[in-house]
C-alpha cells in the first residue's frame, strides 16, 4: 500500500508525530522555513497535520512521511507513507 501511495499525486510532507491517542490516527507536525519579508532572515513555522495510520504503527517522536489524500473525516486529509525514524 506504502508503494502506491508513493506515487500518488499531491503534496507529499516530512513531520514528526506529536500525538497518536486517537485510533488509527496521527498529528504530525511539520515545520517549514519561511523568509521573513523585513528582517530577511529565515524564520522557522509550524503546522500540526491530522493524517490516517492504518496499522496504528507510529508513535510519538517518529519522524514520518504522509501525503495528500482524500477527506477520511473532518480534519483528516492525509494518509502515513512511511516511518522514516523510530523514537528512542
Amino acid at each position: 500500500m506504502s508503494e502506491a501511495m508513493e506515487n500518488r499525486k499531491g503534496r507529499v510532507l516530512v513531520g514528526t508525530v506529536v500525538s497518536d491517542k486517537s485510533d488509527k490516527t496521527i498529528v504530525v507536525r511539520v515545520a517549514t522555513l519561511v523568509k521573513h519579508p523585513l528582517l530577511k532572515k529565515y524564520v522557522r513555522r509550524h503546522k500540526k497535520f491530522t493524517a490516517h495510520d492504518p496499522e496504528n504503527a507510529c508513535g510519538m517522536g517518529d519522524k514520518v512521511k504522509i501525503v495528500e489524500y482524500r477527506p477520511m473525516s473532518r480534519n483528516k486529509r492525509w494518509h502515513l507513507v512511511s516511518i522514516l525514524e523510530k523514537a528512542i
